[in-house]
Parts: structure tokens; C-alpha cells; sequence
């Protein structure tokens, strides 16, 4: 009896493994839903600020891929979830926004003025263990979802694109963060 329970606690914990991955204490699921559809982690990376952890992020695909510009340009489902690691204030993720599309969609302030309104409009502080959500559906649009409550959908491939940006983009948060997410 004793061996069929050890037997059965080390073939749940292996099951539990292959349906998860974890990263500085945070464990996400290896797939997600959207729309019908299922995602796949893609990978997942840390954002930290000045060495301070903020967060810890995934990114959900249909299929796996390495290739930041055609995940970014793709008009597929995806997702990305932030797990945060600590407090962050409304005014703090406003002003990292603000930088993330001016690094990596220069133009989208201008062309996208009124989108990024409706997003920036939608932040609220958040605490460690607390998440935020980014999935885009096409023909639906872009859902900001915050602790588990959605705030906000923009829509539009274009504005998908510019948000994806931010962490895919030439000059994301971290080099590793980017890494992360790619897999790589």
C-alpha cells in the first residue's frame, strides 16, 4: 500500500509539472483558453526596475515561436499575463506605458492617441500576487483584464500590435524579459 501511494504522489507531481512552468516563485499554466481556442505558453520572463522585481510575465500563443516581429505583426489570439511580484501604483504603469510605446511604436501616440487613452484610463494600482491580463482576439480587439476583471477592450490589429510592442518590441523593458517570453 505504502508503494502505490509514493508511486501515486510521484506520478501526480510529474503531471503537475508537465502542466505548469514556474519563474521567481510564480507558476502559470502550460496552456490558457481564448476564444475556443487553446494557447500555449510560449515563455515567460521577469521584469525587474532598478533590481527590484515588478513582475513576472507570460506570453500565450497558439503555437510556440521565437520570432518577436511575426508574434508582434500576427493577427492570431494571444495573451500575456503579468503576475506582479510587488505594488504598482496607477501613475507608475502609466509612466511605464507611456515609455514601452514610445520605444516601440514611436508612431503610435499619434495614430493611436484615443486607444491609448482608453488603456491608460483603465490602469488601477495593483499588489503583489495580484494580475493583469492583455489578450487579443481578432475581430474582437485587445482586453485589458485587471485582478481578474475586465477593464477595457480596444479594437483593432493595429492597436494589438503597438501593445505586443512593449514587450516584444527593439527596446523592451529588459533584454531577458524579451528572452523569456521567446523562449529562448
Amino acid at each position: 500500500m505504502r508503494m502505490t501511494v509514493s508511486v501515486s504522489v510521484l506520478v501526480a507531481a510529474a503531471t503537475l509539472s508537465l502542466l505548469a512552468a514556474s519563474l521567481a516563485g510564480v507558476t502559470l499554466p502550460d496552456t490558457t483558453e481564448v476564444g475556443g481556442r487553446t494557447l500555449v505558453l510560449n515563455g515567460m520572463g521577469l521584469r525587474s526596475r532598478l533590481m527590484i522585481k515588478v513582475y513576472v510575465a507570460g506570453l500565450y500563443l497558439e503555437k510556440k515561436s521565437s520570432d518577436a516581429d511575426a508574434i508582434v505583426k500576427a493577427d492570431a489570439p494571444k495573451r500575456m499575463v503579468l503576475h506582479f511580484l510587488r505594488s504598482v501604483s496607477r501613475d507608475q504603469m502609466v509612466d511605464a506605458y507611456t515609455e514601452a510605446f514610445d520605444n516601440n511604436a514611436p508612431g503610435s501616440r499619434t495614430s493611436l492617441k484615443s486607444e491609448i487613452a482608453q488603456l491608460m484610463a483603465a490602469f488601477e494600482p495593483v499588489a503583489a500576487n495580484d494580475q493583469m491580463m492583455f489578450t487579443y482576439q481578432p475581430g474582437v480587439g485587445t482586453t485589458l483584464a485587471v485582478k481578474g476583471k475586465d477593464k477595457v477592450t480596444i479594437p483593432g490589429l493595429p492597436f494589438a500590435r503597438a501593445m505586443f510592442s512593449a514587450w516584444l518590441g527593439p527596446k523592451p523593458p529588459s533584454a531577458d524579459l524579451k528572452k523569456g517570453l521567446l523562449g529562448l
